[in-house]
């Protein structure tokens, strides 16, 4: 693809036009009234020379033709990607390299991507190559790589350092096996006499807790005798927390003891909530567990006696809790009232979680609709006052307050405050241009790496300013991130661009579907970034699955190559047909659709059977049992409404059908 060569009787247009037919398809412009990317009119005949200049370097460079490269080197002068080319020469032959010119590209690139991976190298390559002396003099501490302050603490116990063996318990003792360039400090530290037993079991017991068996077993090896005993037995108890029924193997008093009763018990919790209650009973009474370790156990067997349906055990147990501190499990148990249809019992839970939680959105909703239903009097503010003070949010809550209501919804929206001094001052920062070149040449992954090292650590206003220009470009996913990390809410053109406007103006025409709903769920799924892949094989911007997309193109009668998936246009087309498949099967209800759409029909259809009533929508929606699929529905519904707004029309929360579904 990158062939073209650049002749001194090429003219600059034939250049231009080159690379243009070069670029990759990912940086197709989308069609949307929001982007401007950047194309002739933007970008001058003489960088766009560079960047073809650049890869042809790049190519010389990695083909050893050296002559041909220097001489295109020489016209890279002050092109952003120029740098990595002189990185790409340094790290050929690191080893052969010398200080003074690691130094002089550190300085020169200070606080720079390529700066940061340099100077890791570099330090990899001196421990090579035992050069400790140039180690400690380039070793800045604080990289965040262990393998790097093993090998800086190993330095300093060369030079006679014995301050260095202060530092090592903390790199020694975690749930996982550390770097092999950390032994010899480990070493000289046991050595030295500073392993103690009390030290090797807390490790074993993280190992345990981690899962990272040979490990365990290895650190049980290094125990004295009087320790190994303990080691086996809670291996054993985590093999088989059964086990614990055999009371008169745990009668020892000691702290080790307890952490294997501890963990006992929460492990076979998730297996038999109630026995595990009744076990821990037992040994509470018997041991003298600290506070933390006894809290924990108690609100692991409650959260497994809810799952397993044992309500009122959960409830006993949770009774003799004098103050509950997982805000996680007082919130399952108040969804799990609600799924009763309990009210009472929701509203008890409901008081009992921390007043920041209690003040937030979701649960100032769920106080005025449980008052209502219990015909509460003087427990403090009226539900239509709790209702309109939520109505004024821009949320998921706010909208079904201000349907309570027959409010308008509240959608703020305003520029983010970004001056144009700062817009054009972020314009010229380095690693923003760098980013841009290397979208602009069709490395997303690149341009990524300069995004993510130098952006997050901006101030608030410069941040939004990247986010704006990375929204020019077309790179919609980052600006949308750059008003998440500057924790500027109100800007919604940032944050919910029409991108690809016509492919899914077009994908709407064909389905029926409204394209409110097809731009929340292509915004929710990947934030507009076409080669998005999720860790289950979820592809492009509306993330589906290739079976899925294969299953459905052959239903549609339309071709389909799994490479169709990062194609933005088929991808929302394939993506449509999908969901509104999903939307026929659930009778048009975007609710029942959208969950299907993140957790599959099944098992949507698994929820719907299991209920043993009909629920209220909006209990349904908060009862959901997957935490993901629930923030998914809340989060493609309340986006609908501000796509609708975006679009200078008015679409409905919940429609009237849909309030009124059986569910």
């Amino acid at each position: 693809m990158w062939s073209l060569r650049i002749r001194s009787h090429v003219s600059l247009f034939a250049v231009f036009v080159g690379l243009l037919l070069a670029l990759p398809r990912v940086l197709a412009a989308p069609s949307s009234q929001d982007v401007v990317w950047p194309d002739a009119t933007t970008t001058s005949p003489e960088r766009l020379a560079q960047r073809q200049t650049f890869l042809e370097a790049r190519d010389a460079l990695s083909r050893r033709q050296m002559t041909r490269y220097e001489t295109l080197l020489e016209q890279l002068e002050g092109y952003p990607l120029a740098p990595y080319l002189t990185y790409r020469e340094l790290t050929r032959n690191l080893q052969k390299a010398s200080p003074e010119a690691v130094g002089d590209f550190l300085e020169a690139e200070s606080g720079s991507y390529l700066a940061h991976q340099l100077q890791r190298q570099w330090l990899h390559s001196l421990a090579r190559q035992k050069r400790w002396d140039q180690y400690l003099s380039d070793y800045p501490g604080a990289l965040g790589d262990t393998e790097l302050a093993c090998h800086a603490l190993h330095a300093r116990l060369t030079r006679g350092d014995k301050s260095a063996l202060d530092e090592v318990e903390p790199l020694w003792n975690v749930a996982r096996s550390q770097p092999e360039a950390c032994d010899p400090v480990f070493d000289r530290w046991m050595a030295e006499g500073r392993l103690t037993p009390a030290i090797t079991w807390e490790r074993h017991t993280k190992a345990i807790k981690g899962r990272a068996y040979g490990l365990a077993n290895y650190l049980a090896r290094q125990m004295p005798d009087s320790w190994q005993g303990k080691a086996r037995l809670m291996r054993e108890v985590n093999r088989n927390p059964k086990a614990l029924a055999q009371t008169a193997r745990f009668r020892e008093q000691s702290e080790a003891m307890q952490d294997i009763i501890s963990h006992g018990i929460q492990r076979l919790a998730r297996r038999d909530a109630l026995q595990a209650l009744a076990l821990w009973r037992g040994y509470d009474a018997q041991q003298l567990f600290s506070h933390a370790e006894r809290l924990a156990t108690q609100e692991t067997i409650a959260q497994r006696l809810i799952f397993q349906g044992h309500r009122e055990q959960a409830d006993q147990l949770l009774a003799t809790v004098p103050a509950l501190g997982n805000t996680d499990l007082v919130e399952s148990l108040i969804r799990d009232a609600l799924e009763q249809l309990d009210w009472e019992r929701a509203y008890t839970w409901l008081n009992q979680l921390p007043a920041e939680a209690q003040d937030s959105e979701r649960w100032r909703y769920w106080r005025a609709r449980m008052i209502e239903e219990l015909a509460l009097e003087n427990t403090g503010p009226e539900p239509r006052d709790l209702y309109a003070a939520v109505a004024a949010t821009r949320s998921f809550y706010g909208f079904l307050s201000a349907d309570k209501l027959g409010f308008e919804y509240r959608l703020l929206d305003q520029p983010a405050p970004v001056s144009d001094a700062v817009l054009a001052d972020m314009e010229q920062h380095p690693a923003l241009q760098r980013a841009y070149e290397w979208l602009m040449i069709g490395d997303t992954v690149a341009a990524s790496r300069e995004w993510y090292y130098t952006v997050p650590g901006l101030e608030h206003e410069r941040i939004m300013a990247a986010g704006k220009l990375a929204q020019r470009w077309g790179w919609h996913r980052k600006g949308i991130q750059a008003m998440i990390s500057a924790r500027f809410w109100d800007d919604l053109q940032m944050r919910f661009p029409l991108a690809y406007q016509e492919h899914v103006q077009a994908a709407a025409r064909d389905t029926a579907i409204h394209p409110h709903l097809l731009f929340a769920i292509a915004r929710q799924e990947s934030a507009f970034m076409p080669h998005a892949r999720s860790p289950a094989g979820a592809m492009g911007l509306m993330q589906l699955m290739p079976a899925t997309a294969q299953q459905t193109a052959r239903r549609a009668g339309v071709p389909y190559r799994r490479a169709d998936l990062l194609s933005p246009e088929k991808n929302i087309a394939l993506g449509s047909r999908y969901l509104n498949e999903l939307l026929t099967e659930f009778g048009g209800n975007r609710i029942l659709a959208t969950a299907a759409y993140n957790a599959g029909p099944y098992r949507v259809k698994q929820w719907l059977r299991e209920k043993t009533h009909k629920l209220p929508y909006d209990v349904w929606i908060e009862t959901i049992p997957f935490r993901e699929t629930r923030g998914y529905v809340q989060n493609v519904l309340s986006y609908s409404v501000i796509y609708g707004y975006r679009m200078g029309e008015k679409s409905p929360f919940i429609t009237a059908e849909e309030a009124s579904a059986p569910f």
